[in-house]
């Protein structure tokens, strides 16, 4: 230990506090690297009924409380800044005397308004955060300046703060306090005890458990508040700093044990670590250095694009294995590993930084599952939908270790598979992951088609499964015209594209495998499935595609985007093309910002409901890569224009999981929805299918060329230029320009050996 922990401890009494579910996340400031991240309110406090902030290491809310007062008041915010993803800052200074309630009883305390600077500085790295409050003396005379910081927390699991009911919760023990060192304890139904330490640069004057009450009388539980007095002179700067970070040990028999036994001593106050800057600076630059350089002359296109490459290098996270790693879902609520979202967001970002789909594939095949699990929705072959690591998870709360209730998760695990082919060339990688490959089409025949009819659907096993388990996961997605949802099993329209797609990629590939067999069979299959999807999910009336077929295999014929996603896959016969697009690109499907998930003329439409009329960036730019392979290639840039200016109405110029789908006419700036991940995996990966879809890339990397099909940029869009694009182990700088209506490419450099061709 060191000499900080050798003060008197003291252990204060923390009552729980009640978990309050997240229903609106407000303005939040979001810090993240690694496999933690913060979730603050614009003034940097984390309040313990916020619904939802708080300081979480993977599935754990590790703080839960974290408020600052200067003076015995908040201060006045004057801007919140977040300079790179893993640090931000915070200025502000002290209100007037008639808000400060501290000088009242202490008349040495008042300050006269406005003369106290007053900046929170975070960073957050792999073992913890740091932060700093200076002060600054602005005023001409002598000034006492009160610091107070209340602390709690309370070891909630993420789905907890999600609103999911429990039968009970852990124990929190007594916080363990010296004036430089508080230890907050709590031993989950998993018998596994977290300890939330936060260590100071000064000793407090004072340390004591406090009581909050709410607005409505109600008592929140408990915290244990610090504090300090800084007598400053005039210009006088003055600087407190602490760093909170968490450790997890198997809970001892006698954990409820006031002790201040060596051994105890040990673990509740361990070494503090060090919080560098230099950690978060060094992976960010390594990220912008391994991933194609965009340049346009759009100076906030430009902006999107950044932020959507920073964004994807916040959520990467660390494991779940050894030397692994891939790209988180979303902050807050799914920052772990998810099947569909990663491989979406892998294949999105594709062209750009092929490295995401390598990892992505691999970290998903080591949990392919290889046993047939109904508390898990797991059948061998199948790729998982979601892994968590918190306490819930681990009691077996929750199936979820890893749950596998995803029926789009394995097909997609096949496309991705084949298009990272496409631009790596990666024989090894094919190679290797070959029994995966063929473990997932095992599945999709076997398990997928529950009953022979040659469609893939869902019916989840698991009592706390899901019930819908398409990207559509809410339990009121799926409908027919009359707003009826459908019952299970479902054959989702989307998914059967998903499927054909997969098999016509893997034909490919088992062709360049040298098996011809397995090819010709694939190809055979896709082709009828394609007949099949024609005959079943067709609505002549409607001249549109059903959603999907649900357990009597009568259609859910309600008009939503899934079949725009059809033509993504390639599903849609040609001559129906015109009849998807007409439909999405009609006031009822298409906002003015992107396409609705379902039809605002229909029953059942609500904007703000989560899958029954709002907008998904990544939804809308699956269908606007479909509208280009049929060859309408305005109608696609309508849809990645509108998008790209949706994406400025939102802070930092981030794209959110999802916003509300109200009409461009009505609400001129995008309308938020309330509880959305900001930032989103594949809502950051949108970005980069918009620009690979405008400029029609095409990778043959076995064949070392790089085609440019049919290049067509946007009126708003004049000059694009990629740097260091990688196909196989080639790379190309290229120039994409536009002029009186047509799109032309030119070729700046090359290193290696790739042929560039343009298909107009």
């Amino acid at each position: 230990m060191t000499q900080l922990d050798t003060a008197p401890v003291q252990f204060l009494p923390v009552r729980s506090l009640p978990i309050v579910k997240a229903t609106d996340l407000g303005s939040v400031q979001v810090l993240k690297h690694g496999n933690r991240f913060l979730l603050t309110d614009s003034f940097g406090d984390i309040h313990p009924d916020s619904r939802g902030l708080g300081l979480y290491q993977g599935d754990t809310r590790v703080l839960s409380c974290s408020v600052l007062r200067v003076g015995g008041v908040r201060p006045v915010l004057l801007q919140t800044s977040v300079g790179a993803n893993y640090r931000g800052g915070i200025q502000m200074t002290n209100p007037s005397a008639d808000r400060n309630p501290d000088a009242k009883v202490h008349p040495t305390h008042q300050l006269i308004g406005r003369t106290i600077g007053i900046s929170r500085d975070r960073l957050i790295g792999a073992e913890g955060v740091s932060e700093r409050v200076r002060i600054v003396n602005h005023a001409a005379d002598p000034a006492s300046v009160a610091i107070d910081l209340e602390l709690g927390a309370d070891g909630a699991d993420i789905f907890e703060v999600r609103g999911y009911p429990r039968k009970g919760r852990g124990q929190l023990l007594p916080a363990a306090a010296t004036d430089r060192r508080v230890t907050f304890r709590y031993i989950g139904l998993d018998k596994v005890e977290l300890l939330t330490h936060v260590a100071f640069s000064e000793p407090a004057e004072t340390v004591d458990s406090v009581t909050k009450a709410r607005a409505d009388g109600s008592d929140s539980g408990a915290a244990v508040r610090l504090r300090w007095t800084l007598s400053m002179g005039p210009g006088e700067v003055r600087e407190l700093t602490w760093t909170t970070w968490a450790t997890q040990r198997p809970a001892p028999a006698d954990a409820a044990v006031e002790s201040t036994s060596s051994t105890d001593q040990a673990a509740l106050f361990p070494e503090v670590p060090r919080v560098s800057p230099d950690e978060g600076a060094a992976a960010y630059h390594a990220w912008e250095r391994g991933t194609t350089s965009v340049d346009s002359d759009h100076e906030l296109f430009n902006l999107v694009i950044k932020r959507s490459i920073s964004d994807l290098r916040l959520l990467v996270n660390d494991g779940p294995g050894p030397d692994q790693r891939y790209v988180a879902a979303g902050v807050p609520w799914f920052t772990t590993l998810f099947g569909r979202d990663a491989l979406i967001s892998a294949f999105q970002a594709l062209a750009f930084r092929p490295q995401i789909a390598v990892e992505t594939l691999e970290v998903l095949a080591a949990h392919q599952a290889t046993t047939d699990d109904p508390w898990h929705d797991a059948e061998p072959g199948k790729i998982l939908h979601e892994l968590r690591t918190g306490e819930m998870a681990r009691s077996g709360e929750l199936p979820h270790t890893p749950y596998y209730g995803s029926v789009d998760s394995t097909p997609l695990w096949l496309i991705l598979f084949g298009a990272t082919f496409d631009w790596t060339g990666d024989r090894g990688l094919v190679d290797r992951l070959w029994p995966n490959a063929m473990a997932a089409l095992a599945w999709i025949d076997k398990y997928g088609d529950r009953d022979g009819d040659g469609f893939v659907e869902y019916e989840r096993r698991s009592e706390r499964g899901l019930l819908n388990q398409g990207w559509k996961d809410s339990s009121d997605a799926i409908r027919d015209r009359t707003g009826r949802e459908a019952i299970p099993p479902i054959a989702l329209a989307e998914v059967q594209g998903y499927v054909f797609d997969a098999k016509r990629r893997m034909a490919r590939l088992a062709r360049i495998r040298g098996d011809d067999e397995l090819a010709t069979r694939l190809d055979a299959e896709a082709d009828a499935l394609a007949q099949g999807f024609e005959a079943a999910f067709w609505v002549e009336d409607q001249r549109y595609y059903a959603l999907g077929l649900d357990g009597k295999k009568k259609q859910a014929d309600a008009i939503g985007s899934n079949p725009g996603q059809c033509l993504w896959s390639g599903i849609v016969a040609p001559e129906r093309a015109r009849d998807v697009v007409d439909h999405l690109l009609r006031p009822s499907m298409f906002s003015g910002w992107g396409i609705r998930t379902y039809g605002a003329d229909q029953r059942g439409y609500n904007p703000i409901g989560y899958h029954t009329g709002t907008v998904w960036p990544h939804d809308t730019s699956l269908i606007a890569a479909g509208f280009k392979r049929y060859g309408f290639d305005d109608a696609s840039n309508r849809l990645a224009g509108q998008m790209m200016e949706a994406a400025q109405g939102f802070p930092d110029y981030r794209l959110p999981e999802l916003f509300c789908g109200f009409d461009k006419t009505d609400a001129h700036t995008p309308v938020p929805y309330p509880v959305a991940c900001s930032p989103q995996a594949w809502a950051a990966g949108s970005s980069f299918l918009f620009l690979e879809t405008m400029l029609g890339l095409r990778a043959h990397a076995e064949r070392n060329e790089l085609e440019l099909l049919h290049p067509h940029l946007p009126d708003w869009l004049g000059k694009v230029t990629l740097t260091d694009l990688r196909v196989g182990d080639a790379s190309v700088d290229l120039l994409f320009h536009r002029w009186r209506g047509t799109t032309s490419a030119e070729v700046l450099r090359k290193v290696g050996d790739v042929a560039v061709t343009i298909r107009l």
